[in-house]
C-alpha cells in the first residue's frame, strides 16, 4: 500500500545533447493529439540506478537480485538524518528560472538545450521536434517507470508529461538547502540524476514527500527509486528525515 502523503511542503554526452541527433529524430511540427497511456511491462531501456549514478542514463530499472538490493542498503545507510525545519521562506524562484540551460555544475547545463527538453530526450523514445529547433521535442513515447506504462506525448498536452524533482525543492529547503548558495539550489534543480520524466498525475500526487509519505505506484521499482533518493541526498550532501531513511532501506529488504 502506498503510504499516505503527508502535508510539509514540495546518454546525452555532455557537449551535444546525443539524444537529440540520433537517426530518425527529424524535426516536425507539433501535433494537437492528446497523450494516451497503455500498460506495459519493464522498459528494456530503464537502468538499475546503482549503475546510473551521474543519471544520464534513462529510467529507472527495478534492482531484483540479493546482491544489488545489499548494495543499495549500503548506500542508503550512508545518508545523514536529520530534523525536518520550516517551510518559511522556500519559493520555488531561490532555486533559478525553472529549467535553465546555465546551471553551473548541473552536467548537461550550457548544451543549448532547457533542462526539460533534455530530460525528455534522455528518458523519452521516437522523438520528434518542433519545425527549426533541435531542442524543443513536439511529441514521442515515454515509459513512466512510476506506473509501469507506455505514453503517446503531444507537447499540445504537455502537462500530461513532467519532470519530477525524486528530491522535491521545498524538501531539499527544509532539510538544509534554505542555507546553501543560490548556485547549489540551481544545479540541485536542474541534475539529471535529480530528475525523472514521468506521468502528470503521478507527479502531482507526490508533491513534496519523502518516502515515507509517498511512493511510486509500481512496487517493482520502489527500491530503485529510493536509491535514486539516497544517491542525490549523497551527493549534495542533504539529511533526510529519518522516517524517510527508514521507509528507504525497508523498500530493499530482503
Amino acid at each position: 500500500m502506498i503510504p499516505i502523503r503527508r502535508s510539509l511542503p514540495a546518454v546525452l554526452i555532455l557537449a551535444l545533447p546525443v539524444a537529440l541527433t540520433l537517426t530518425g529524430c527529424k524535426s516536425t511540427t507539433s501535433s494537437s493529439a492528446p497523450a494516451s497511456t497503455g500498460s506495459t511491462g519493464p522498459d528494456t531501456r530503464s537502468v538499475n540506478p546503482l549503475t546510473n549514478q551521474d543519471g544520464l542514463k534513462p529510467g529507472l530499472a527495478p534492482i531484483t537480485t540479493a546482491a544489488d538490493k545489499n548494495g543499495a542498503r549500503d548506500l542508503i545507510t550512508k545518508v545523514s538524518t536529520g530534523a525536518t525545519g520550516p517551510k518559511t521562506g522556500y519559493s520555488r524562484d531561490l532555486f533559478g528560472d525553472a529549467w535553465t540551460d546555465t546551471a553551473a555544475g548541473a552536467p548537461l547545463s550550457g548544451n543549448g538545450c532547457d533542462t526539460r527538453n533534455d530530460v525528455l530526450a534522455r528518458d523519452g523514445q521516437n522523438l520528434a521536434y518542433t519545425s527549426g529547433s533541435h531542442c524543443v521535442i513536439s511529441s514521442m513515447t515515454l515509459y513512466n517507470p512510476y506506473k509501469s506504462e507506455t505514453i503517446t506525448w503531444t507537447k499540445a498536452k504537455a502537462s500530461s508529461v513532467q519532470i519530477d524533482h525524486v528530491i522535491p525543492l521545498s524538501y531539499a529547503w527544509q532539510m538544509g538547502a534554505a542555507r546553501w548558495p543560490e548556485d547549489q539550489r540551481k544545479q540541485l534543480a536542474n541534475d539529471p540524476l535529480n530528475l525523472l520524466a514521468v506521468d502528470g498525475p503521478d507527479n502531482a500526487s507526490k508533491g513534496d514527500s519523502g518516502p515515507a509519505e509517498w511512493l511510486p505506484p509500481n512496487q517493482a521499482i520502489r527500491c530503485s527509486y529510493s536509491v535514486r533518493f539516497a544517491e542525490v541526498a549523497l551527493k549534495y550532501k542533504l539529511a533526510v528525515a529519518k522516517e524517510d531513511k527508514a521507509a528507504m532501506l525497508s523498500q530493499c529488504a530482503g
